[in-house]
């Protein structure tokens, strides 16, 4: 698993292989959401700070772990690429037949280490 930090703050966890965290979390689509989303009020990225992904801490991962036990008994959607990501990663691929790769992305899930503002989320 590994972890998004910005500016020293763990912001979310990704339980992918190293490249699938820093294609999720460095896509178009998911900078623009963490441009967007707010936690206690504040952007979770400014848009010019650094995105470090490292190796999730034990903690990070319980925590992770915690957060998709308590989403069992909720059905959830099947995880759909930015659209934008989506065509850059296809036309890396387009000469692998491989699709191990596509299946560990669809795979990915993300939590959130923040809290984040009902206000400040995807839809304001």
């Amino acid at each position: 698993m590994f972890t998004l930090e910005i500016d020293g703050v763990a912001i979310a966890v990704i339980n992918g292989s190293e490249e699938v965290a820093n294609d999720l979390f460095t896509c178009d689509g998911f900078k623009d959401d963490i441009q967007t989303m707010k936690s206690d009020g504040k952007v979770l990225w400014n848009g010019t700070s650094p995105l470090k992904i490292r190796a999730a801490t034990e903690e990070e991962t319980e925590i992770f772990e915690d957060a998709l036990a308590e989403d069992d008994s909720e059905e959830d959607e099947p995880y759909e690429p930015d659209a934008r990501h989506a065509q850059a990663s296809n036309d890396d691929k387009a000469s692998d037949d491989d699709s191990d790769e596509d299946d560990e992305e669809d795979d990915a899930d993300i939590v959130f280490l923040v809290d984040i503002d009902e206000d400040g989320g995807l839809d304001s």
